[in-house]
């Protein structure tokens, strides 16, 4: 990674997307640093390939950060995203001046120092910063902020930048810190500087920039009122990522499929198809008959085939092009062509009518099992938003700000990993049977309504549909225990595991098949991807009683009663009996961000029935019998 004069610090490729892609923070030995917009991505950069993905997000295609080399060569290298210093006022943490730093004051390889003291100690970064729900974000004008309770003449007219950060021992908390003056001796505590609108007090306005841009013409007129927040509070980046699995054509295409199938999936083919009657229809035509090596008649042809077929059908939204895809290749694995980024094949629990009750009900209960040697993802970073999550279509929220902050983004970061993973398929019949008891859905019916009120509802919508199924709650809450017991026995750690839930509900009359099971799966950064840990759990007898381990612990948890009997947690009230001790996972493994879980739906209670109730109980019962036995 480089800032503006070179100042070499290093970040993993992975990290370009989240948690410090484009408008993220990054704090690194006492330095704070931003990351600009992908203007500052060099031509290096490598290409990602991922039609499905680009088709969604209707983009040309993708580009990851190259990787700098080690050693010396590491010095000549500007291969690099570029990472800006931010915030830009600064204090010694000896004699407590403030500073605005600038970009001419930055020498390689070293960091900020302060003149005044011996030694030349290294300056930090104030700890407080202002956005805005228009994406802007900023230093706080912390000389009107040391002004704004000013008794004097003087000192309302002071416009001397001479600033001192002053920790008093006589007070606590934010009492104790001030920003003072130096010539007027004006000051001001930063308590209350969290509260909402205190910046409006203050008659502070949104600079209506990013810290990246220089130029006053790059700059917008904003109107929204500038928050302060500190520098690492959990509301200044909200990230909007998108992931797709590298699916590959179908199997047994005739010839003239797979030719079809190349035309579609060019890079090309998302701008023809949506313009064809543009002033560039023609050039794209003829490039793809060229790359595809075809006639430009045949490339009309396909258009004309699929603008048929979606007229004949009806519409969906893309989120659901890209499950439906993905529930198809692995629930009947044979429908797809094996590939090097794509190898999965189906395996069995290994139960037969000698083993234990408890394995015969898990039998009734999983309808399919799936192992993925080998599995390609792509991560994208669409844009950010501050302050407020971006919201749908409708509502307030803050607003996306695009990953290129002068134009239409025609490319977006990614990154490419690979690895493997374990797909569940759950028995459809007997979950139909139990979505349909009353308590069931009267239980998801409170859930739901949480989620209709919440601020995420959009985003966690796209995942689970228009209409929130139990099947969705039970399936999600599976998906972080299976991982949580995956981490014992796969010798992966949690935190490398990931989820993706197939259990959205579909609109009326759309003809997509019903979905019903999770994916849990590892990625690596590298070509080599994972070393075959959860391939192994996943076959026989591994996967079965990693199943039964999973229920027994849900059962279980350091905070029951208050877990097990909660009427809603964490925010919105969107979780259950979930939380840290038992069902919550690290942020990079869930895709909703630990929201919609519930352990009462996947193992029940005096209340509610649970999917897997029968399963838990058979087991129970035979420990107590060894327990007896012994």
């Amino acid at each position: 990674m480089n800032s503006v004069k070179d100042i070499r610090r290093k970040v993993r490729r992975t990290q370009t997307i989240v948690p410090f892609g484009v408008g993220g923070i990054i704090d690194l030995r006492g330095e704070s640093f931003v990351a600009a917009d992908i203007r500052s991505w060099s031509k290096s950069a490598e290409r990602v390939e991922s039609p499905r993905l680009a088709a969604k997000l209707r983009v040309e295609d993708f580009r990851s950060a190259p990787v700098i080399p080690s050693g010396k060569a590491a010095y000549a290298s500007r291969s690099g995203p570029s990472y800006m210093r931010f915030p830009k006022w600064l204090f010694c943490p000896q004699c407590r001046e403030m500073k605005f730093w600038r970009t001419e004051l930055e020498e390689k390889d070293k960091h900020p120092g302060c003149e005044r003291c011996p030694g030349r100690p290294q300056m930090a970064p104030m700890r407080f910063i202002q956005v805005c729900r228009a994406g802007h974000m900023s230093d706080i004008d912390w000389r009107r902020w040391a002004h704004s309770q000013s008794e004097n003449h003087d000192q309302r007219q002071c416009q001397v930048r001479r600033l001192r950060f002053v920790a008093t021992p006589e007070s606590s908390g934010l009492e104790a810190l001030q920003v003072v003056c130096e010539v007027c001796r004006a000051n001001r505590t930063l308590a209350g500087i969290s509260q909402k609108n205190i910046l409006k007090q203050l008659r502070s306005k949104c600079s209506g920039a990013h810290p990246w841009q220089y130029e006053e013409d790059e700059s917008d007129a904003c109107e929204e009122t500038p928050q302060a927040v500190q520098r690492g509070a959990s509301n200044v980046y909200f990230p909007v990522t998108h992931s797709a699995i590298d699916i590959p054509a179908p199997a047994g295409l005739s010839e003239d499929d797979e030719l079809v199938q190349a035309v579609v999936d060019n890079k090309l083919w998302p701008d023809f198809a949506s313009a064809p009657d543009g002033p560039l229809a023609g050039d794209f035509k003829k490039i793809i008959a060229v790359q595809c090596d075809v006639s430009v008649e045949f490339v009309e042809s396909v258009w004309r085939r699929t603008t048929d077929e979606a007229t004949s059908k009806p519409s969906t939204n893309p989120d659901d092009d890209l499950s439906i895809a993905e529930w198809a290749a692995f629930s009947v694995p044979e429908s797809v062509a094996g590939s090097k980024t794509f190898s999965v094949r189906r395996t069995l629990l290994g139960i037969d009518h000698t083993a234990p009750r408890s394995m015969q009900e898990l039998t009734t209960a999983v309808s399919a099992v799936v192992v993925a040697d080998r599995v390609r993802e792509v991560r994208a970073l669409e844009g950010f938003s501050r302050y407020e999550p971006t919201p749908g279509d409708e509502g307030e929220g803050g607003r996306l700000i695009s990953v290129n902050t002068a134009r239409r983004a025609k490319w977006l970061p990614a990154v490419e990993t690979y690895g493997e993973g374990i797909f569940i398929a759950v028995d459809e019949e007997s979950l139909r049977s139990w979505e349909s008891l009353t308590e069931v859905r009267d239980w998801t019916r409170r859930i739901e309504r949480d989620l209709d009120a919440s601020f995420k509802v959009d985003r966690l919508r796209a995942k689970s549909g228009p209409v929130l199924l139990p099947r969705f709650v039970m399936l999600h809450t599976l998906a972080h225990h299976f991982i949580r017991q995956l981490s014992y026995d796969s010798g992966y750690n949690a935190a490398s595991l990931r989820e993706r839930v197939y259990a959205r509900s579909h609109s009326p009359g759309s003809g997509h098949p019903p979905q019903a099971g999770v994916f849990v799966y590892t990625a690596a950064g590298d070509a080599e991807g994972t070393l075959g840990g959860l391939v192994r759990q996943g076959r026989p007898p591994y996967l079965a009683e990693t199943l039964i381990r999973l229920l027994e612990s849900a059962q279980w948890c350091s905070q029951d009663p208050l877990c097990a009997d909660s009427t809603g947690r964490s925010l919105a009230n969107l979780n259950r009996a979930a939380c840290h001790a038992c069902t919550l996972l690290p942020e990079t493994c869930c895709e909703i961000d630990n929201s919609i879980l519930d352990r009462t739906l996947l193992i029940g209670d005096n209340e509610v029935p649970g999917f897997f109730r029968e399963t838990l109980r058979a087991a129970l019962e035979e420990s107590a019998e060894a327990v007896d036995l012994t």
